[in-house]
């Protein structure tokens, strides 16, 4: 297999798509630092099946993907895809039938990436055992970057012989073989699993075969209920004849009471009867306590509209008194308003006089001098105009 083109969309600062051709022989890149030449290689890697984003020198895979810059937006998706000639048929057998092979991976802000084989949705592991076949891969020794060749001299015999094992094209047999050991842990584990079911329903069989000796024990049970329930129902029978029996002595018996109980009717009707002429008597006392009665309601009702009355009166006296309260705060907030704008006033009519005061005598200073009387000491008396508690407040206006 021989790689042919390389082409990015939106990988890193290539937010435009571009595309390398690699012609047979040896192809290179120049240019200056910073245009991009280890973001092809980490393209390569990350196409390749690399995992890691601090390989890819980010802080999550998703940086990979072009982040804006002042003139730009940035992009929600990136891709690269390769190309590989595949004429030799060297590829794996379910690749195998096309001459060229386009994989590609593609990655979306936040949702992950995916990767395809001529269009075709594949699993990373399918594109690395791809690279390693081919001897090669996103953490391949043939990728040699900067310090690398120091490594592999430095290195250790294990990581030694991971080179001539890729040297040697063998590399891909041991990811296989990577697989298949991962495959059979899988199945070993299956396995286990699969006692664990098997121990199961062999204690649900166990419970299953109780169950049954437990249905063969009730049929026997449910034939001696049965039997036991036809004894009962005979016992029943007998004892519902003995019952008819004694209910029907029972019977003449209540025949004879019915008798006796009608002489006693009769003889309570006598006293109805004399009961009877008591009642008008009666009935006459029953309306003089129902007219009292009526006119104590009356006056009960007439009570309590006053009492309802008179809470209302009340309760309007009492909102009426709250209503005052609040007037007498008002009108107090009111009067500590007024006296203080005429404390504000006083103090601004004392200003004024000073100032008025202050004016005259810079404009007549002698004047002034002259009306002050003269003390034995050479000094002035100040007059009513030059001390502040003497000069007469100004008329309002």
């Amino acid at each position: 297999m021989k790689l042919t083109r390389l082409r990015l969309i939106g990988f890193k600062s290539f937010v435009e798509p571009t595309d390398f051709l690699i012609e047979p022989g040896l192809t290179g890149v120049v240019g200056p630092n910073g245009c991009g030449k280890s973001n092809l290689v980490e393209a390569m890697r990350w196409v390749m099946g690399e995992a890691s984003h601090k390989a890819m020198r980010a802080a999550g895979m998703d940086d990979v993907i072009f982040s804006g810059n002042n003139t730009r937006a940035p992009r929600n998706t990136a891709e690269v895809a390769m190309t590989i000639d595949n004429s030799m048929r060297t590829a794996p057998a379910q690749f195998n039938g096309d001459d060229m092979l386009e994989v590609s991976r593609r990655i979306e802000r936040d949702e992950g990436s995916t990767y395809r084989l001529n269009g075709r949705e594949v699993r990373a592991r399918d594109i690395q055992i791809l690279f390693a076949d081919a001897s090669t891969g996103a953490r391949s020794p043939a990728m040699v970057h900067q310090g690398r060749i120091g490594e592999i001299i430095q290195a250790k015999p294990e990581q030694r012989r991971r080179v001539l094992e890729e040297a040697a094209g063998i590399s891909g047999l041991h990811a296989r073989r990577h697989e298949a050991e991962l495959r059979l842990r899988a199945a070993e584990q299956n396995l286990a699993r699969l006692e664990d079911v098997i121990g199961q329903l062999a204690g649900q069989i166990d419970a299953l075969k109780r169950q049954a000796r437990q249905a063969v024990r009730y049929r026997a049970l449910s034939q001696n209920i049965r039997k036991a329930e036809a004894a009962l129902f005979h016992l029943r029978l007998v004892q519902a004849k003995t019952e008819v029996t004694q209910a029907e002595a029972a019977q003449a018996a209540g025949v004879r009471e019915v008798a006796e109980r009608t002489g006693a009717e009769a003889e309570a009707a006598t006293r109805q009867a004399n009961a009877a002429a008591d009642l008008p008597a009666l009935r006459e006392g029953e309306a003089k306590a129902a007219a009292a009665l009526q006119r104590l309601v009356v006056a009960r009702d007439a009570l309590e509209r006053e009492a309802t009355l008179a809470r209302e009166r009340i309760a309007e006296l009492a909102r009426r008194l709250v209503q005052l309260g609040e007037d007498c705060e008002r009108e107090q907030r009111l009067g500590a308003d007024a006296e203080a704008a005429l404390a504000r006033l006083h103090t601004e009519q004392e200003t004024l006089a000073r100032g008025r005061c202050d004016t005259r005598r810079q404009r007549n200073p002698l004047r002034r001098t002259d009306r002050g009387a003269r003390r034995p000491d050479g000094q002035t008396h100040p007059t009513r105009d030059d001390h502040p508690r003497l000069r007469r407040a100004p008329r309002a206006a």
